[in-house]
């Protein structure tokens, strides 16, 4: 059975893509069938984490939505950006990631702005790529805030990892998204504090998290220069494995799988 796991912030900007991306490398060292999906269709962007070249999508998660195809036409195979930083596949058979990615063409994003679409059809195509593709693993990267995607994600989710960042603005959009996934009966709730400074005492953060919220910290994340200069190009816990954040990955990885 398929477990569905969705990644999501109360705001841009906490690494919520990356985060999910960089996990679903870690499940597929494990050796899992993964598939992520781009909901955040307003302003999609985890693409370019295993260097998808939109230009060259046929389909994409909008031509579903809009009924030009099947689910399962819009995944691509990004299996091969798995790789460690001299280039080497780390892929543990039978493991294998598929991108169902949104359409980043204006034209597109405009249409959805305007139009919107079929939530229910979403949660339609949720179910039929985790059958149709034999997962074991679908990752939800959700759009921030808010909106009926949102909820329809949290809805279906066996887990909700919710990201922040040591902020009090974060601090507070996080206890709304808490409080609706309990009310939403979400079984596993993990937080994951992104950006800290290194500076920080990150287990006394986190257990003060923790505490906060009654909810498991399973990695304290911190602010990397390094994957700042990286700018989204590649997976970070792969091409610097030994790192701090690798390490948190596999935690948060851990959790999952518990």
């Amino acid at each position: 059975m398929t477990k569905i796991v969705s990644t999501h912030s109360y705001r841009g900007g906490t690494g919520k893509s990356n985060t999910t991306a960089n996990v679903a490398a870690a499940l597929v060292r494990r050796g899992k069938r993964v598939a992520i999906v781009d909901t955040d269709i307003q302003s999609p962007g985890i693409h370019v984490l295993f260097n998808v070249d939109q230009q060259a999508l046929r389909l994409t998660l909008n031509d579903y939505l809009w009924g030009r195809c099947r689910v399962e036409e819009t995944a691509v195979d990004v299996t091969y950006a798995i790789v460690d930083g001299e280039g080497r596949s780390v892929v543990k058979p039978p493991g294998a990631v598929m991108l169902v990615p949104s359409s980043a063409r204006a034209g597109e994003i405009a249409r959805v702005l305007k139009e919107g679409y079929d939530v229910g059809l979403l949660n339609d195509g949720f179910r039929d790529l985790s059958e149709r593709l034999a997962l074991d693993y679908l990752l939800i990267d959700t759009h921030p805030g808010v909106n009926e995607e949102t909820l329809l994600s949290i809805a279906v989710s066996d887990t909700l990892i919710l990201i922040l960042r040591p902020d009090h603005q974060d601090y507070q959009g996080t206890s709304v998204t808490l409080e609706l996934a309990r009310r939403l009966e979400v079984p596993q709730l993990v937080l994951v504090v992104n950006k800290a400074l290194q500076s920080f005492d990150f287990r006394q953060l986190s257990d003060r998290i923790s505490t906060m919220y009654r909810a498991p910290v399973a990695a304290v994340l911190p602010l990397s220069e390094d994957m700042v200069r990286l700018g989204s190009g590649g997976l970070f816990s792969l091409l610097v494995p030994d790192s701090i954040y690798a390490a948190g990955i596999e935690a948060i990885v851990d959790m999952i799988e518990d």
